[in-house]
């Protein structure tokens, strides 16, 4: 069989998008596409001859079908409901009970709080200028309000086979974070799958009827992996940046990330190694020779490279005149072992691998680190350690006895402290959730006169506090404070706000005493907060 390339072009400023089939170099044919094309994958029907692939193209809302180079089936992702509040305002505006303006206001505020999105006609209605609404509220008014999610990638997965030339279902990952398996003949939804973000890679194993599995890269910068008759992720693996592609070599996940780094999972979410690249990796690929029983990763970078590994080895280093786009190996024409290569600047390269061309791996580590094999040198057992190790053998019951004591007392001794510092109302932190205070002080000076500083702080996250009063307890024989109470600001989180007051010793007897500090609010008789400030001797009533 003749092999051909099939390219979705975006055309001249991505506004007249266009699917090419290729020929060798040359273009073969040309149709228009109704929109941007976002995936595209060729897959078999059915089984009864000729066994000619059809091409899948997901482009928005549908999956296009063509077959011998012609439109040959069209499907639509099935609608979602609308926002209630969206389609009640667009009823009213049927009526003519609000004009365009309001409209405008009112659905603004419905996109940035409502947790349902708005449709595709109220975001249209949004973009608009205000000298063309009031003229597209009145085209579009009495038009029901449809609401369908979008394809954001997509996928072939076996139907009941493992051959080559066997029937593939479609899969397919929604914007409203779903994955979808089509049916190859009847075009019917055979499962629905959820995920926890909006999948951007997906990868498959196995077959639909028999046993599969599932991974999907998502936006959130998490992996998910799914099974048969899993409505829900079985395991998860976190990155902790964006992946930036997603290829299954020998049952080994290899994720690019947005840190030019190539990671090797397990299906069950454990890494096994990871690469660090020269430049930013802009898309990946697998590249699987099946006369040898190769499968590597592909690695196109910003700097014009290829890179070909297996597992973390090193293969062989491509380099092309542009930032590489795409990637794509496999038979092509009459030559089994193809690769193509889109470029930044639209420039396409075609290489074909030769016959009797052997990867040999390069430069990358394979195994475990030389180190490893390095002999350490442990120092011989002294009498002491031998001792101590034939004590422990002995006595280690009552070694472990000793050491539980030990820790029960130390635990009881803390609980004892923290008790007492309770009853004596000398916590510096707000023992209540409502208000998460924290109160420090600072006593400065010689005498007679003290500043007192109090550094008062709001440990909340996001809620600012206000209405707090400070309130001094204090022998009025022994000292004397300007004010006994004052209000407090508005408490900021996360800042520390210094309450300074002044306090002068009466007493010329060389005598000090406790003050208590009281945080209260406003109308409220018990403290949020108390703290005792023990207060120097005056030195310099004492000297006279």
């Amino acid at each position: 069989m003749d092999e051909k390339l099939a390219v979705g072009d975006l055309g001249p400023s991505g506004r007249q998008p266009c699917l090419k089939v290729l020929k060798g170099p040359t273009v073969l044919a040309e149709s228009a596409l109704p929109a941007l094309p976002a995936a595209a994958a060729a897959f078999l029907m059915g089984q009864h001859e000729p066994r000619t692939p059809a091409l899948a193209l997901a482009s928005g809302p549908c999956v296009y079908v063509y077959k011998n180079l012609r439109p040959y089936f069209k499907f639509s992702l099935p609608q979602l409901p609308p926002n209630p509040l969206e389609q009640d305002l667009w009823n009213q505006a049927k009526e003519d009970q609000i004009n365009h303006l309001t409209l405008k206001e009112m659905l603004e505020g419905i996109r940035e709080k409502a947790e349902v999105p708005l449709s595709v006609q109220s975001l249209r209605f949004l973009q608009l200028e205000l000298s063309e609404m009031e003229a597209f509220v009145n085209q579009h008014k009495s038009k029901p309000i449809k609401r369908q999610a979008v394809i954001t990638t997509m996928t072939t997965l076996k139907k009941n086979m493992a051959d080559e030339d066997a029937m593939s279902c479609l899969v397919l990952g929604t914007e409203n974070k779903e994955l979808l398996v089509l049916d190859p003949e009847a075009f019917t939804i055979l499962a629905k799958m959820s995920l926890p973000g909006v999948p951007v890679f997906l990868e498959v194993s196995g077959q639909f009827d028999v046993a599969f599995r599932l991974a999907a890269a998502c936006r959130n910068g998490n992996i998910y992996i799914l099974r048969r008759d899993c409505k829900r992720p079985k395991y998860c693996i976190e990155l902790s940046t964006q992946p930036v592609g997603l290829v299954l070599a020998h049952k080994v996940l290899v994720v690019g990330s947005t840190q030019d780094n190539l990671h090797g999972f397990t299906h069950k979410g454990k890494r096994l190694w990871t690469v660090h690249m020269p430049a930013a990796i802009l898309t990946m690929n697998l590249l699987e020779q099946r006369s040898r029983g190769l499968q590597a990763v592909m690695a196109g970078l910003a700097n014009g490279e290829v890179r070909i590994y297996h597992d973390k080895a090193l293969l062989n280093v491509i380099r092309t005149p542009d930032a590489v786009t795409s990637l794509c190996f496999g038979r092509y024409g009459r030559e089994d072992n193809t690769l193509i290569v889109t470029t930044r600047g639209g420039g396409l390269i075609i290489k074909i691998l030769k016959r009797t061309a052997v990867f040999a791996e390069g430069a990358g580590e394979v195994g475990p680190p030389p180190a490893q094999a390095m002999k350490l040198n442990v120092p011989r057992k002294t009498r002491l350690y031998v001792d101590q190790t034939l004590r422990e053998r002995e006595a280690g019951t009552a070694m472990h006895r000793t050491f539980q004591t030990d820790l029960y007392l130390l635990r009881l001794r803390a609980a004892r402290a923290y008790v007492r510092a309770l009853e004596s109302s000398l916590n510096p932190v707000s023992a209540t959730a409502r208000e998460p205070l924290k109160l420090h002080a600072v006593v400065q000076g010689l005498g007679p006169t003290f500043k007192l500083t109090l550094h008062l702080q709001n440990t909340s996250t996001a809620r600012p506090i206000l209405g707090l009063l400070v309130c001094f307890l204090y022998n009025e024989v022994l000292y004397a404070l300007p004010r006994a109470f004052f209000k407090v600001p508005l408490l900021v989180p996360g800042l520390n706000y210094p309450l300074e007051t002044f306090v002068e010793s009466l007493s010329d007897k060389g005598i000090s005493d406790i003050i208590k500090v009281l945080v209260l609010r406003e109308g409220q008789s018990a403290p949020l907060l108390s703290a005792h400030i023990n207060m120097p001797v005056s030195e310099g009533l004492a000297a006279a």
